[in-house]
């Protein structure tokens, strides 16, 4: 069958600390794998989504356990590049801190050719966020051509802008990324990515956007459409670790937009995706699978 949704970004090995230890400190890591566009995959896989998920990684254990991870999530690596000659990135963090270890990684050298030869497989939608766009100029040339093969085969676009500012100042940013988050249809972001990207979502709604959900400070999501406006206060009762919360919100909106429910359905099923998350310690851990979410939407507790 055909794959329903392709994204395009870097995962990267990770090595989160032991439980209530600061970085500095710690001397034992859970290992797992961290990524917005690789989370997004995941997740939806989970929801039960026939999902590809286009990158390069080394050719170096590291990239193994990332291709292993997400085969065992059933999401299709089949088109990663394994590149004999750059490392998959890393990163290692604590609840509140992190370290990037990816300057050179096989991820930034993503390439317009690459992604055009990988192709879109009759997917619906594509989503990427604006980390990958950041990592290199080829790599915002790959994004480019993800846009353009979306446009010709009508798959609609899902982007994220995901700013950090480790890769760089805000106006590169608003260079960057500025000008791809006016060319999405689908539009996931925080209120102060908003705001440092000089956007709304009534401006983004007047232009290409359909839809345009705002992750807000005081933890209410917000959908936005011509229609009007929908509002989900978090569902989150307990956190272990709150990092993972925006690109499960993300996946759980997506599975339920690719099935036809309603802005203010998508956004409950988001919300309980992420409340799951944030219960656990890594990005991957807590994403649901169906019946899982389903649980959680029906306000009983999941046993895990």
């Amino acid at each position: 069958m055909n794959t329903e949704v392709v994204t395009l970004g870097e995962a990267m090995r990770l090595l989160l600390a032991e439980p209530g230890v600061a970085l500095r400190r710690a001397r034992t890591f859970t290992s797992s794998v961290a990524g917005a566009e690789t989370n997004v995959a995941v997740g939806l896989a989970r929801l039960g989504h026939r999902v590809r998920w286009l990158s390069r990684v080394g050719d170096d254990p590291s990239g193994a356990h990332v291709l292993a991870t997400l085969r065992a999530d059933d999401v299709d690596v089949s088109r990663v590049e394994v590149d004999p000659d750059a490392y998959t990135g890393f990163l290692i963090r604590d609840t509140e801190t992190v370290e990037y270890h990816r300057s050179g990684s096989a991820a930034s050298r993503l390439s317009a050719a690459y992604v055009r030869e990988a192709g879109l497989d009759g997917a619906r939608l594509v989503h990427v966020s604006g980390i990958t766009a950041m990592l290199s100029s080829d790599a915002r040339e790959a994004v480019e051509a993800l846009f353009t093969l979306a446009r010709a085969s009508g798959a609609w676009v899902s982007f994220d802008p995901n700013v950090r500012l480790k890769l760089g100042h805000p106006d590169r940013w608003r260079e960057t990324v500025g000008t791809l988050l006016t060319r999405a249809d689908l539009v996931f972001t925080g209120e102060d990515e908003l705001e440092l990207l000089g956007q709304t979502p009534g401006t983004l709604l007047a232009g290409r956007a359909q839809t345009v959900v705002v992750k807000h400070r005081d933890k209410v999501a917000r959908a936005v459409t011509a229609d009007g406006s929908w509002s989900q206060p978090s569902l989150v009762t307990q956190v272990a670790d709150p990092v993972g919360a925006g690109d499960a919100l993300t996946s759980g909106y997506l599975s339920a937009w690719l099935r036809g429910a309603s802005p203010e359905e998508a956004l409950r099923a988001g919300a309980a995706s992420a409340a799951l998350v944030v219960g656990t310690r890594t990005d991957l851990e807590g994403l649901p699978d169906q019946g899982e979410l389903t649980k959680a939407l029906l306000g009983t507790e999941v046993d895990r």
